[in-house]
């Protein structure tokens, strides 16, 4: 099961590379590093995607890619995360094939209905609380929408969005398989504790539901 997710985000991570952050976060028990470069050209991302396939090898952890198929395919990652804006699933699949991971943003319940019928394998659930890293994002939908969800589609949600140690628990309580953050640990003095504290958060809260 994928219970957290670190998303890289070098505007936020006090300098650190996203291969530098990815390893901390791995290291602190994220289970996926999910590598966000949104204003970077394709051969810097490819770069720190390679590192990152190179560390994620190493800490036997899972590496997704953000937006970019290309990227994805190049780096050999685990699989990618699209947005509904991005590519359709249906092309990534046929150039990434069946045994890559896809992922689809959804912001409603008929969107996550139609990722899961189109071939997701998961789909990433939010702007659960009000969030800054993510601007285009439908703000502080509530963790009513996470509950909504999952009684109607059959793979994981991934719930993201102002989610930290916090408020963590409420989250999987409602019914989230896991949770995607950044700041939470990517702008934290020690990304590696910062992860490994969710995860132990996420842990005593687990066999409570």
């Amino acid at each position: 099961m994928f219970e957290l997710c670190v998303i890289t985000d070098r505007n936020l991570s006090n300098g650190l590379s996203e291969a530098e952050t990815a390893l901390l976060a791995y290291r602190g028990g994220a289970d996926i590093v999910q590598l966000r470069m949104k204003d970077s050209d394709g051969k810097e991302m490819l770069e720190q995607a390679i590192k990152i396939r190179a560390v994620a090898d190493d800490l036997e952890g899972i590496f997704i890619v953000n937006d970019r198929v290309d990227i994805a395919l190049m780096s050999n990652a685990d699989g990618v995360h699209l947005g509904q804006s991005d590519i359709p699933i249906e092309f990534a699949r046929k150039v990434l094939g069946y045994e890559k991971i896809i992922g689809i943003s959804a912001h409603s319940v008929k969107e996550a209905v139609e990722a899961e019928r189109r071939g997701a394998d998961y789909v990433g659930v939010g702007s659960i609380f009000t969030t800054s890293t993510k601007q285009d994002a439908k703000q502080a939908q509530g963790l009513d929408l996470i509950l909504e969800i999952g009684k109607k589609v059959s793979i994981p949600v991934i719930a993201i969005g102002g989610i930290d140690k916090t408020n963590v628990q409420d989250v999987i309580r409602a019914g989230a398989d896991g949770v995607a953050v950044v700041s939470a640990v990517v702008s934290q003095k020690d990304v590696a504790a910062a992860a490994q504290e969710l995860k132990e958060l996420i842990a005593k809260v687990r066999p409570n539901i």
